[in-house]
């Protein structure tokens, strides 16, 4: 399991600014099903009695602040740029300059290691804990225990559960000190329990994998985690991009992989006006906020980010920190005002329907992204429909009468 499972919990970035309750009531039916429900699976795995009752000392009742944070349908009219402007913030690059030159040798030793990109760690480093400034004060055990009694997430709490207390028996973290974010994050670079397990490292080389308290082992775990998803050191993650005034808009999305040498040919030309490198590299165009916003043309790198937290407006927001921090500029395209026609229960069914006729938009959450903006233009391809990639009840009309 990797984070890809976390990230549906997400909306783009951790929540780790949410303070946890204060002293609960014990709840009765939620001490019946530690008992009868969570202790028979964590003795199938493994764990000891003993360390059972350790990690549940103290908790007698689900976290409330979960539970609200769980079901908390995100906000539907949230855009990529709307997140941006709250991720990559002015103090935020700045900070990131300023940890590059402090912990250059680090850097420089686990890039030539991994390959992977110093400035993407940062950027992940600045967006997941502040740079380890806010790395989550919550109790992993009971997040996690608060998952798997409620909600839609049980699968997900029962099987981070687990694997937590297969770090409590290692011995590197008390119970009472095993915190992290309201999904149970962990560390500087916010590892759930299971990808802990899969791609912690032991950098410092004291024994201990320690991502709660050595940024050494945080940063160098990231970097594993990131070089075994895939990530290429001879690619950037992407590059915002102009397209031709007649270039075919059928051709955006991941569908349509070509070499970066392609894409070149047909127009598509750095909006910095620099140039590409990386011929040879398969990129695919990217409209995150529809076809009339910034345009990106992004490598499997991009996917590589994805797969640490399944958002484009979270991989775009670390991709560009990064740039920002090695020195380059804000994007250079406007993004533009959303106005789009369609109620909550509209852009979810919108979505349904589109995913139904064979256009994954990757989930019906109501909100839109990338994978939506690439359906609706396949969609409107398919039936010979203008291709301005936009939402709208006219579009979804057409769908309810193609009775999709």
């Amino acid at each position: 399991m990797n984070r890809r499972h976390f990230a549906s919990l997400l909306v783009a970035a951790p929540l780790w600014s949410i303070a946890g309750p204060g002293p609960a009531h014990a709840d009765a039916k939620f001490q019946a099903f530690i008992e009868n429900s969570l202790w028979p699976r964590a003795k199938e795995a493994g764990i000891s009695r003993s360390l059972f009752d350790a990690g549940f000392k103290g908790i007698t009742a689900p976290d409330p602040a979960v539970l609200k944070l769980a079901a908390n349908q995100p906000e539907f009219t949230s855009t990529t740029a709307a997140y941006l402007a709250k991720a990559v913030t002015p103090i935020r690059i700045e900070t990131g300059q300023t940890k590059k030159a402090e912990e250059e040798k680090l850097l420089a030793a686990i890039e030539k290691k991994y390959g992977v990109d110093r400035h993407i760690l940062l950027g992940i480093w600045g967006m997941e804990s502040n740079f380890g400034k806010d790395k989550g004060s919550m109790s992993v055990i009971r997040s996690l225990a608060t998952l798997a009694y409620s909600g839609r997430r049980k699968a997900y709490g029962n099987e981070q559960l687990i694997a937590a207390f297969k770090i409590l028996r290692q011995g590197l973290v008390k119970p009472d000190s095993f915190t992290g974010s309201w999904a149970a994050a962990m560390g500087h670079t916010q590892f759930i329990p299971t990808s802990y397990l899969s791609y912690a490292v032991d950098w410092t080389g004291d024994g201990k994998k320690d991502i709660w308290n050595a940024r050494q082992d945080a940063l160098a775990s990231t970097a594993n985690y990131l070089a075994k998803a895939g990530w290429k050191p001879d690619r950037p993650w992407g590059w915002e991009v102009t397209l031709p005034d007649d270039f075919d808009k059928g051709l955006i999305g991941r569908k349509h992989w070509r070499s970066v040498a392609e894409w070149q040919k047909m127009g598509i030309r750095r909006a910095d006006g620099e140039n590409f490198g990386a011929r040879d590299a398969e990129a695919f165009v990217m409209v995150p906020q529809g076809v009339k916003g910034p345009r990106f043309l992004v490598t499997k790198n991009f996917l590589a980010i994805m797969d640490y937290n399944i958002s484009h407006s979270y991989a775009i927001a670390v991709g560009h920190l990064a740039d920002r921090i090695r020195g380059q500029g804000p994007f250079l395209a406007a993004w533009p005002d959303v106005n789009i026609d369609l109620s909550f229960e509209q852009r979810v069914e919108f979505q349904k329907r589109l995913t139904a006729l064979g256009f994954s938009t990757g989930g019906s959450d109501g909100r839109f992204g990338a994978r939506t903006y690439e359906a609706v233009i396949a969609y409107q391809k398919r039936e010979g429909l203008p291709l301005d990639g936009q939402p709208s009840v006219k579009l979804l009309q057409h769908m309810r009468k193609n009775g999709s």
